[in-house]
């Protein structure tokens, strides 16, 4: 068989056993432990239920004044730094203090759910948090590491998900 197959062959084999790992649904290193709050009884509840998915300002930023489609949804789940848990695997009471750097910095945050999805949590609404009308960076970092509610609109986009808090303030 020539290199070139062979490396495409293995190239494809490896792609193949990531989408598998991903599919599974794992949590990256389970022996980074969490310690406040769990998956029955949050330690903080992060958003605010809305009679729509989108607010005004989002409503409005949208292309034709459509924004894509989101709907409401209230997800449980570990309070992350989306950079060092996909960089690294790191979550949990002994990441909380870089993950609160990372937070305060404007390093994105993620929701980390007990099946192993991974959601970007940002500030709903398009104009403050466009203007810096918002702060998630302090929430981010109070709640860095801990397994918290957060009450939001998610939205999908090819293999990118995420959830967007409304009622955010600065």
């Amino acid at each position: 068989m020539p290199t070139l197959t062979k490396a495409v062959l293995s190239g494809a084999a490896v792609s193949f056993a990531a989408a598998l790992v991903m599919a599974q649904g794992t949590i990256l290193h389970p022996e980074m432990k969490v310690e406040t709050g769990t998956y029955d009884a949050p330690a903080a509840t992060l958003g605010q239920k809305t009679s729509e998915p989108w607010s005004a300002t989002t409503t409005a930023a949208g292309v034709d004044k459509k924004p894509e489609p989101g709907h409401s949804v209230e997800l449980v789940g570990e309070l992350v730094d989306f950079s060092c848990y996909i960089q690294l695997g790191k979550h949990g009471e002994k990441h909380r203090s870089c993950g609160q750097k990372c937070a305060q910095t404007g390093q994105p945050l993620g929701l980390l759910t007990k099946d192993g999805n991974l959601y970007m949590v940002m500030a709903e609404e398009h104009d403050p948090r466009r203007d810096g009308g918002v702060d998630i960076k302090a929430a981010g970092a109070e709640h860095m590491g801990h397994i918290i509610k957060v009450i939001g609109t998610e939205a999908k986009v090819g293999s990118y998900q995420a959830v967007y808090v409304a009622g955010l303030t600065k």
